[in-house]
């Protein structure tokens, strides 16, 4: 039986190894609160929404760069083939006809309802329920993944983004003992109360859940249990030894 584990010395080299703001890995600058940077980030969230590879993602998102199709205007006037054949570089292929149709209907949506501008949906909507309703209304095809990868990256800088984490933040946060099994409804609660107790210099909450997300993503969900850096601090493989 392992011996407990002193979580505080497991989060600073957490978050410094994987908690890199995935806005940053693409160069998109959100502090300033650029309606165009935010966009960015809304598209990039998009394509990290689907099943896909991480690398895909990126790479998808940096044809779209590439072309200068980074406004909703611009995403309209691609048009369904040119769009679907800016995914086809990315080798988006599994989902590019579906993620064409969905960023046509959702552009639509934005220009017609809030002028293309990420920003005024935000001022608009009532609380933190009401803003993630208001994305989920731009089109079929924006739930509740994508919706907490755009907001996760906008706390702090939209007072009402405020998203749950997602299953595999929370899956990660279950292994390292951060998060209870009987406390799951609480999670970002827990989550923020921890990180308040255990903060690692010049780093944030952000960086924190994004280092939880990428351990889920890269090691928990694929039982990579032997090449985690971590293993010797999960309970997963502690019960399961």
């Amino acid at each position: 039986m392992k011996k407990p584990v002193d979580l505080k010395s497991v989060t600073e080299p957490l978050v410094r190894n994987f908690g890199q703001k995935y806005s940053e890995v693409l160069g998109i600058s959100l502090e300033g609160r650029d309606d165009g940077e935010i966009f960015k980030w809304f598209l990039a969230s998009i394509l990290f929404g689907a099943p896909i590879r991480e690398s895909s993602a990126i790479k998808t998102y940096k044809c779209f760069k590439k072309y200068g199709v980074l406004t909703p205007q611009k995403i309209i006037q691609t048009g369904w083939q040119g769009l679907v054949d800016i995914l086809d570089e990315g080798s988006y292929t599994r989902y590019d006809f579906k993620t064409a149709d969905k960023l046509l209907e959702v552009m639509s949506n934005l220009v017609t309802l809030y002028g293309g501008s990420l920003n005024s949906l935000h001022q608009l909507s009532l609380d933190s329920t009401d803003l993630e309703k208001r994305l989920k209304n731009l089109g079929k095809g924006i739930g509740d993944v994508t919706v907490s990868i755009f907001l996760r990256e906008l706390k702090n800088l939209w007072e009402k983004a405020n998203p749950r984490p997602t299953p595999l933040v929370v899956l990660a946060a279950k292994n390292l003992g951060i998060i209870k099994k009987d406390i799951l409804e609480k999670a970002l609660e827990v989550l923020k109360e921890f990180w308040t107790k255990n903060k690692v210099a010049k780093k944030t909450f952000v960086n924190f859940e994004t280092a939880l997300l990428r351990l889920g993503k890269d090691f928990c969900r694929k039982k990579k249990c032997q090449k985690c850096a971590f293993q010797p601090s999960c309970l997963a493989t502690s019960s399961s030894a």
